[in-house]
């Protein structure tokens, strides 16, 4: 089962209303509430990376096409830190899930809308 579901709808492009308050504290939670095994400095970094390849798709600098590689050599990075117990496997699942499902920068932009949304709610219930 998928950590987080992007789309109610995908056809329509309909969201679940309460995919950035409801689904993204109760992921926050989990993934805080790990021994302090996910380090926020470390879930800021994969953020920040989703942010900037949603900002040169938003902008029109890179095709989508040539983002997707990259989005997903994430995937790797994340595995990599969790074998370094930076994060947990919790996290990257989060990430392997959301990533498989980015296929158009509509995808690419509800994925780093409710990534904001988890770090917003991780800054309350990650580790101090």
């Amino acid at each position: 089962m998928s950590t987080i579901e992007l789309w109610k709808d995908r056809e329509k492009r309909v969201v679940d209303p309460l995919l950035f308050s409801r689904e993204a504290e109760k992921l926050a939670k989990k993934l805080g509430n790990q021994d302090k095994k996910n380090k926020q400095n470390q879930l800021r970094r994969f953020f920040d990376e989703v942010v900037r390849l949603h900002d040169n798709v938003k902008n029109n600098k890179v095709d989508m096409e040539l983002i997707l590689p990259g989005l997903h050599m994430l995937i790797a990075k994340a595995v990599y830190a969790q074998g370094r117990n930076l994060v947990t496997r919790d996290f990257v699942t989060f990430i392997r899930d959301g990533i498989g499902q980015v296929k158009t920068k509509d995808d690419l932009r509800m994925f780093a809308s409710f990534f904001e949304s988890l770090m917003a709610y991780y800054k309350l219930y990650g580790p101090n």
